[in-house]
């Protein structure tokens, strides 16, 4: 198996973005792909640019009308897309379409190998449902990329698992009552935090009752409470062994974020995507694909996001 990450990078990806002082600013790909390139490992890192996806695959998770909406939204190039947090631009269809594409770049060159591991910096828009924007998210490319998994695919059981200190409502909502799709969500408990979900009492329903897990976070917790927690992951996915794994590596949950408030460091995510593939190699034949997702304040999401692709390599973790 070949030790290196495919990174997927290019203009495109980093079109993704909300003009005008928007916290999910135009510059978040290229401060992440400068301290990439600082990592004493970067040659190990594949780089791939993103593709546009087409109206047919965004809508192996999005409903046909909401896809309309946004490129008519897209081509007027005003307003808003959810009421408020997502405003429209000019060409705003095709830049999230570009994170869809990318994110099924990702997908197709880990499950056609040989490399075995990827990650997509501007992917992770986890709160979008299937025919809404929500949270900054136009379409959610980790519901897309599930689907794919499964129709396309063959994957009969996957796991999702998000370290964002948003709660991925998009996600969960979107496969609440499918039992083939694990999830486990580490978030800022929602009475302190948008969107307000995942509380441990949603745990699935119907035939999936019971195979997802939610872990509210208390405001400040730090690595100490993250590392607690993340043993219950861990725990959660040995009993539910998938074949194949997701991480959303939101960097909003450091410390100093302007708009959350939890306090991990950096080392909390490399944790996180060191044990994913150790997990991977495991279960998964190594496949473990990384998304972004969120993270406002820049120093940390290019720290946090290096420290994942790094341990997609198997950088010791910090906090062991």
């Amino acid at each position: 198996m070949s030790e290196q990450v495919i990174v997927i990078c290019g203009d495109e990806l980093a079109s993704y973005g909300f003009p005008d002082g928007h916290p999910f600013g135009l510059d978040r790909h290229d401060v992440f792909i400068k301290e990439l390139d600082r990592s004493d490992k970067a040659s190990q890192f594949v780089r791939r640019p993103p593709r546009l996806a087409t109206p047919d695959e965004i809508q192996y998770f999005h409903t046909a009308e909401y896809v309309d909406f946004v490129r008519a939204q897209s081509q007027q190039g005003y307003g808003s897309l959810d009421g408020g947090d997502t405003p429209a631009y000019p060409g705003v269809y095709e830049a999230a379409a570009y994170v869809v594409g990318g994110t099924l770049e990702a997908l197709a060159a880990i499950m056609e190998g040989p490399i075995r591991r990827a990650f997509i910096p501007i992917g992770g828009l986890h709160h979008a449902a299937r025919g809404r924007a929500a949270g900054f998210c136009v379409f959610n490319d980790c519901g897309v990329a599930i689907e794919a998994a499964l129709n396309l695919y063959g994957i009969e059981r996957l796991a999702y698992v998000d370290i964002d200190a948003h709660h991925g409502d998009g996600v969960f909502y979107g496969f609440e009552d499918d039992p083939r799709v694990g999830f486990a969500d580490l978030h800022e408990d929602g009475r302190y935090l948008y969107p307000g979900t995942g509380s441990r009492s949603e745990t699935g329903r119907g035939a999936a009752k019971g195979t997802k897990l939610n872990i509210p976070m208390a405001p400040g917790s730090e690595d100490t409470a993250f590392l607690s927690a993340w043993g219950e992951v861990e725990d959660y996915l040995n009993a539910n062994p998938p074949q194949l794994l997701l991480l959303n590596c939101g960097a909003d949950s450091l410390a100093g974020d302007p708009i959350t408030h939890l306090a991990y460091s950096e080392n909390a995510h490399g944790h996180a995507a060191t044990r994913l593939r150790e997990l991977a190699d495991q279960y998964c034949g190594g496949k473990v694909l990384g998304m972004g997702g969120g993270g406002y304040d820049r120093t940390n999401l290019a720290r946090a996001w290096t420290r994942s692709v790094e341990g997609f390599l198997g950088s010791p973790s910090a906090l062991v």
